[in-house]
Order: C-alpha cells, then structure tokens, then sequence
C-alpha cells in the first residue's frame, strides 16, 4: 500500500528535502503541499492525505492551530509535527490539538521515514529527544502556578533568564545545545508575550522578577 503525504512547512528547501525524500522511498506518494497553516487544512480537507506533516511556525494559521483544526475537520488525516521547537509546552500543545507524532528537525531521514509510517499506521510517536523530554515532564515535579510570567513557555523562561543575565543569542544557544536560529523564535516569541520592543525591557522585566541572578 502506498502513503498518501502531504508536507506542511513555510520553508520551500524543507518541502523539497521531504518531497526527494519520500519519492526516493517505496511506499510513499507526495500528493501536496502547503506553505502556511490555512493551505495545510484545505490539503487536508481536498487531498485527504494518510499523514499531514506539519511545521509548527507557520504563517497565519499556526501549525497547532491548524492541527487542531484538521482534526476536528478531517479526522482521519494522521498530523506528524516535524518542528524544531522541543519545549515542553509545545509537545504537548501539539499532542493536545490532536498530533499523532512528535519528530524535531534534524532528525535522521530514516527517522521521519519511520515516524510518518507508524503515525499512518495509528500509532503515537515521539522522536528519540522529544520522548526524552516527555518523561522528564510527566515524571517531574508539578508546576508552581505562580511561577514567573506562566504565559511564556519552559524553554521560553529559561531563555530569558539567560537574556536577563546578559548573554546574546549565540551565547545562549551554546549554552542551551540548540540552533541560533532556534533561540532567534524564541526571543521572538518572548518580546511578543511580555509585549516589549527591546532587549532592554526584556530584561528590565525579567529582572523585577528575580531572573538573570
């Protein structure tokens, strides 16, 4: 039998690496693609893929909204999230709207290969460092409601504790093992919820709440 995908993703270099990926594996058909979240839930409504493989940055619709979205629409389009972000609240943000898969990028090509079959298939997957990631969650201590700014993110936090006690972004994403890109979305998302417009008010705002120390 062969796999219906389609590949939901804002970056045209990772719809074409997917799409030579599966076409140089049995078993795989590409049927579509799409490069924001609202195209990614008409693929799934007109195409009716098997597997949805969906970005979580997205333009417009983000993926986990679009996530949601397809499952309420077209439940029995399987959604593989293959995303970089591999904070807590994300993975499980994902899991909640009604993701079958958790894969970051990066991972091996047989990795994806394998993670878009068994999502086909019914089963739940995680990627060897999400899965990590969601035991030390579930098998971690609860969280303190009143921790500081609770509508940012773990990952979110964390970084921002490191912006607070001065570092940059390379220093950061040396410091934490991740892309510099990847610590870029994240500042992003940071000035967003704390609505400030700089690196300053940043940390004038982390500091007031004991960050940085």
């Amino acid at each position: 039998m062969t796999l219906r995908v389609v590949v939901a993703d804002d970056h045209g270099i990772v719809r074409e690496g997917l799409g030579a990926l599966l076409a140089a594996r049995p078993g795989f058909d590409l049927v579509g693609t799409a490069s924001t979240g609202a195209e990614a839930v008409r693929a799934a409504v007109t195409l009716r893929p098997d597997v949805l493989v969906m970005d979580i940055q997205m333009p417009g619709t983000g993926g986990i909204e679009a996530t949601r979205e397809i499952s309420r629409v077209a439940p029995d389009v399987a959604v593989l999230m293959l995303t970089m972000f591999d904070d807590d609240e994300s993975i499980f943000a994902a899991m909640r709207a009604g993701a079958r898969g958790y894969v970051l990028k990066g991972a091996a090509p047989d990795n994806v290969i394998r993670a878009i079959a068994a999502v086909a298939a019914g089963e739940a997957i995680f990627g060897p460092g999400v899965a990590r990631r969601a035991l030390d969650y579930l098998s971690g201590p609860r969280r303190d409601a009143t921790v500081a700014f609770p509508d940012l993110t773990a990952r979110e936090r964390e970084v921002l504790d490191l912006i607070a006690a001065g570092l940059g972004n390379a220093a950061i994403a040396t410091r934490l093992g991740l892309a510099t890109n990847t610590i870029g979305n994240h500042v992003t998302s940071i000035f967003a919820k704390l609505q400030v417009a700089s690196r300053a008010e940043a940390i004038i705002r982390a500091r007031q709440e004991g960050l940085g120390g």
